[in-house]
């Protein structure tokens, strides 16, 4: 079964051009699900991204989460939440308070045992990788390891990566982010990451 695609938003994208650029990107290959990234944005700045995007991501049928904010999520009618800092105690508030009907993910995994400390708290996925930045070179061997031992779904996050250097992971997610916003055309460099996907399935 081919990956399937978790778009993450660039760090601090023009509010005003952004809404539209994500649009075009959407209208192309599926993606399950879109996380709007905070980066350095003030609460006021996010909320407002997050507000526009999350109509722009369920629309074309993706699941969308804002990160580390459970109350804007709930506000917003977001699809749920993508934990990065606070470990258990964070996870278990973003559980109490939005499951089951939305998603909570958990990110920022830095070790197996962080791994198992999170994963066995009733979330919906693990995400190996960072938003983005420079790739984390455990990444890689922490979702393979992951998704062939537990259930819990896994997201190998590589902000780097490049359609031709495919996802040697078993994991059930790729994470998307800088390559692609990077690209003078991001929908034609998603859609090389799907075809890619579906080639190694």
């Amino acid at each position: 079964m081919a990956q399937q695609l978790y778009l993450i938003t660039p760090d601090n994208p023009n509010p005003e051009q952004f809404p539209r650029r994500l649009m075009s990107v959407l209208s192309g290959p599926e993606v399950a699900a879109l996380l709007v990234r905070r980066g350095d944005m003030d609460e006021p700045g996010y909320a407002e991204l997050c507000e526009r995007l999350v109509q722009i991501g369920q629309a074309a049928g993706a699941a969308v989460l804002v990160e580390d904010d459970c109350e804007l999520a709930r506000q917003l009618g977001a699809d749920g939440v993508h934990v990065t800092s606070g470990g258990t105690v964070a996870i278990r508030a973003a559980i109490a308070a939005l499951k089951p009907d939305s998603i909570v993910g958990v990110g920022n995994i830095r070790s197996r045992h962080d791994a198992m400390s999170f994963g066995e708290l009733d979330v919906d996925y693990v995400m190996f990788g960072p938003l983005g930045g420079p790739a984390d070179p455990q990444a890689e061997e922490l979702a393979t390891w992951w998704a062939e031992t537990f259930e819990v779904p896994a997201i190998h996050s590589n902000p780097a990566a490049t359609p031709e250097a495919r996802d040697a992971t078993s994991a059930e997610f790729i994470a998307l982010s800088d390559s692609v916003w990077a690209s003078d055309d991001p929908a034609s460099a998603l859609g090389a990451f799907d075809k890619a996907t579906r080639t190694k399935a």
